[in-house]
């Protein structure tokens, strides 16, 4: 499957915006899409963390949906930010497809991270982005704007296509761009999307202080430094940019009419919060892949409302296009869903069945209702999720008919899959990839 096939089919866009009672531009919705990086489920305080100040993300949960039940598409990061981009399984695809927004008409932006390929062929601008400013890799240091394994000379910091330098911490540099593109973009007639994907809180555990640590690293990984403070500091930062950004949303007159999404790309890392669950990054216990999920829309979604529906990364792409108005290739129909019943009626619960694998310790798992299948190193579970968050009784005896039922689905959409190789996952794709690891 070719990296630059379409998702979107803008042609549909004014008739299907008539039958559903979304308008044409200027009053189709902006959207503004906030991922912070390796951020934990409960690492925010209205999550559940009381050690940290969050209160501009506290403010989107206050004025907007707070979900109970989401996930990241994958346990790492290129897998859910490949599921992000296409609104459909990673694990349909070698690596991404286009962001589908900019031909229907809207202005497109990403500042921060992308990770979806390093080289000039993979840069966003050639995959639906009409401007990107940030790093290409993965983990790059907060103050040299380095990639933390690589030996590639420069800083891993892009205007488009131009390698360039900047002084400062690095989640400040993003929070000065996203302002800066929200103005930009604002001052247009057109609707726009802003992604904006934080690096923060991912290693190297360096809070906006602790320039002077930067030179003392020497793992890449940074395994021999960090501290809860570093972290919350790391946290707390991100938060006071996000702030900056909303403001600017609210200056320019657009906040009303824009549908303010904050996630993360997958659970927590090893300073993180996950409580009540159990596993972090890199496992399919739900530390590693529940993440917070928040949702603004002034007028539209009722504030300080809470949803049990169950949400997932590739749902977020099907969601705004189901609010510009605009239909999904047919031919590559999205497996996420549009969210926007929900996001109208907290109450509303959509029955569904997720699934993932992920190769490190033969890792499988499916959730549907209350229930998940989870398999690692061979042994295989059955857990209420809702009444057991901490995974810790294994119903597949004592439910063995519900056992037996997921396990087989599991393996039938297993089928409908890529083959789990080398060449094929996403993470993995050394061809694709400046990181030659899972992170």
């Amino acid at each position: 499957m070719k990296r630059r096939d379409f998702l979107g089919a803008a042609a549909a866009g004014t008739a299907l915006a008539a039958t559903r009672g979304w308008s044409a531009s200027p009053n189709r919705p902006n959207f503004l899409m906030i991922v912070a990086d390796d951020l934990g489920w409960a690492d925010v305080r209205c999550y559940g963390r009381d050690d940290v100040a969050t209160p501009a993300i506290d403010s989107l949960a206050h004025d907007g949906m707070k979900f109970g039940h989401a996930y990241a598409n994958s346990s790492v990061c290129t897998p859910t930010r490949v599921a992000l981009l296409t609104g459909r399984y990673q694990n349909r695809l070698a690596i991404g497809q286009e962001e589908p927004l900019g031909t229907a008409g809207y202005q497109t932006s990403l500042v921060g991270k992308w990770h979806l390929g390093a080289t000039d062929r993979y840069n966003p601008l050639r995959h639906g982005y009409q401007h990107f400013w940030g790093i290409r890799g993965g983990g790059t240091d907060y103050f040299t704007h380095r990639l933390r394994r690589s030996a590639e000379p420069g800083t891993d910091l892009w205007d488009g296509e131009v390698q360039v330098s900047e002084v400062g911490y690095m989640t400040d540099l993003l929070g000065n761009h996203a302002t800066d593109e929200i103005k930009r973009m604002a001052a247009g007639p057109d609707p726009f999307l802003l992604s904006l994907h934080f690096t923060a809180p991912h290693w190297p555990w360096e809070g906006p202080k602790d320039a002077a640590i930067a030179a003392t690293i020497t793992d890449p990984m940074h395994h021999d430094g960090g501290t809860i403070a570093t972290y919350r500091a790391m946290i707390e930062s991100m938060d006071q940019n996000i702030a900056r950004v909303l403001a600017a949303l609210q200056a320019s007159g657009r906040a009303r009419n824009t549908i303010v999404i904050f996630t993360s790309d997958n659970g927590g890392e090893r300073f993180s919060k996950n409580w009540p669950f159990n596993g972090i990054k890199g496992e399919l216990l739900e530390g590693g892949i529940r993440t917070p999920l928040l949702v603004r829309w002034p007028g539209r979604i009722p504030a300080g409302t809470v949803t049990q529906q169950i949400a997932i990364s590739m749902d977020y792409l099907p969601t705004l296009l189901d609010a510009a108005g605009v239909t999904p290739d047919p031919k590559k129909p999205p497996d996420g869903v549009s969210l926007l019943p929900q996001l109208r009626n907290g109450n509303l619960v959509q029955e569904r069945s997720l699934y993932w694998r992920y190769r490190a310790h033969g890792q499988a798992a499916m959730r549907r209702g209350r229930h998940k299948y989870l398999r690692i190193e061979g042994t295989e579970y059955l857990f209420d999720v809702v009444a057991d968050p901490q995974e810790r009784a294994n119903l597949n005896k004592r439910e063995a008919a519900v056992f037996e039922e997921m396990k087989t689905a599991w393996a039938d959409w297993d089928r409908r899959m890529l083959p789990y190789t080398d060449k094929n996952a996403s993470w993995s794709n050394k061809a694709l990839r400046t990181l030659p690891d899972r992170y």
